[in-house]
């Protein structure tokens, strides 16, 4: 997982600015998120783009959740040449063409509330620390329902099938398949396609990139899958668990550091091929999974999918083969040494990829610059050991609900580090909101379960 698999130089300006007038491009859509990881756009005309790269488009900032308040609130969307694509399912004779933006505050100063700039700061510091890149490879995983809002409130799937399942079982196949030949089109090259093991589950694996043109396109792909799913009638979901009794949605993220143009976390002489410094990230994303846990698990029902008993890992441990185990290191195989990877997958599909892999990156740093031992493998199935059995080995487990995750986070120097002391505060008040508007908030079970009897 070292280098960048794409051979082609970044667009410039210039570049963008050509290919709209060749192109005969008439709209351009200036992509960002807020903190909560939901897209946000709004339309330019071409004639406007010279003026967009010069200066910027001004917003309503305080109009994006999590943003500032409104007597702080105007901001500017500057585009970023690199990220322009023109959209696929936009007409062929007239395309709309899109760019993420970089966020600033008027002066031309990045906006420190901005999900790029804050995943910006943690590369920054692996750029300092003598790091090239950050490569990820995320694999997110969705549903097709039929329905976004079903009459009875039980989404209504497609198929039965389960995982790699290719038959009529799998209704969704077509669809995935023009979702993967849009990605292309942008630019996304995707590695892997299948049915999940959930019935009418999906993924599509993304070949790695660096974090920050990754978590770009997480969000490209998040709306690619949705897009398709509408033309053909259906509602694709990131939800990390909307159906009981199923496997929830995860994003499992492959992840390694570069320098000097080689994988840093291979070693031909080490048991495990593992190097000294892929040993300390790993273990300093297992010291500090708890309190970033509100991050790669940001929502109420994010815990829903992180319980014993299914594929989502809650035990912090590592392993070889053990996929009960919150991280695992594929196997070593001879000549693939720039494959040497470890796979984070406790993150679900809906978290926002920015300040995911923000603070996946840092806890790494953290575990590197600290020189963190990293614990001996666990490789048998954890859910198999009673509690008594874990605490013995020193084993945690993830925070059980967002109330405990949040609170985690609260008390974390390093989530404050991660984000800044504007957006800890934002996304710390955010999250306590949405739990404790959970927790007071009577559910279908309870009066279905309490109302006959008590």
């Amino acid at each position: 997982m070292t280098g960048d698999p794409s051979p082609n130089p970044p667009r410039t300006a210039e570049d963008v600015i050509a290919e709209v007038a060749d192109r005969n491009i008439r709209f351009i859509r200036l992509w960002f998120t807020d903190v909560l990881g939901q897209l946000k756009s709004f339309s330019i005309n071409a004639t406007e783009l010279e003026d967009a790269f010069a200066g910027g488009n001004g917003f309503d900032g305080s109009s994006i959740t999590g943003f500032n308040p409104i007597e702080e609130s105007d901001m500017l969307a500057v585009p970023d040449p690199a990220t322009f694509t023109t959209l696929p399912w936009s007409p062929e004779e007239q395309p709309t063409a899109r760019m993420f933006c970089d966020i600033q505050v008027p002066g031309g100063e990045p906006y420190e509330g901005d999900p790029r700039w804050i995943l910006r700061r943690a590369i920054q510091r692996a750029h300092d620390m003598g790091f090239d890149e950050f490569n990820v490879g995320p694999e997110l995983e969705y549903f097709y329902f039929r329905d976004a809002k079903p009459a009875d409130g039980v989404p209504e799937v497609l198929d039965e099938g389960g995982y790699f399942d290719l038959t009529t079982l799998d209704a969704g196949s077509g669809v995935r398949r023009e979702t993967v030949l849009a990605l292309e089109q942008m630019g996304i090259h995707v590695e892997y396609t299948h049915h999940e093991v959930g019935p009418s589950q999906h993924e599509v694996d993304m070949r790695y990139k660096d974090a920050l043109a990754m978590a770009d396109d997480c969000m490209t792909y998040r709306m690619t899958v949705k897009e398709y799913a509408m033309k053909n009638g259906w509602h694709a979901t990131f939800m990390p668990k909307p159906l009981n009794g199923e496997n929830g949605s995860g994003m499992h993220v492959h992840q390694s550091l570069s320098r000097d143009g080689s994988n840093a976390f291979y070693d031909a002489d080490d048991q495990y091929y593992l190097s000294q410094t892929a040993k300390q990230f790993i273990a300093g994303q297992l010291k500090h999974a708890r309190e970033i846990s509100s991050l790669f698990a940001q929502w109420v029902n994010s815990y829903k999918r992180l319980v014993p008993g299914y594929e989502a890992p809650v035990y912090l441990a590592w392993s070889r083969r053990n996929r009960s185990a919150l991280i695992r290191v594929p196997l070593y195989h001879p000549g693939q040494e720039s494959a040497t990877r470890a796979e984070l997958r406790c993150p679900d599909p809906a978290c926002n990829p920015y300040l995911c892999f923000a603070a996946m990156l840092q806890a790494g740093l953290e575990g590197i610059e600290k020189g963190y031992e990293l614990p001996e493998p666990m490789e048998q199935n954890l859910y198999h050991l009673s509690p008594e059995e874990r605490q013995r080995r020193g084993i945690e487990q993830l925070p059980e609900n967002l109330g405990e995750a949040i609170e985690l986070a609260a008390e974390s120097e390093l989530v404050l580090r991660t984000l800044g002391e504007h957006t800890f505060n934002r996304f710390i008040e955010i999250k306590r909101a949405e739990w404790d508007d959970y927790r007071v908030r009577v559910t279908p079970w309870e009066i279905s379960q309490f109302l006959p009897v008590l």
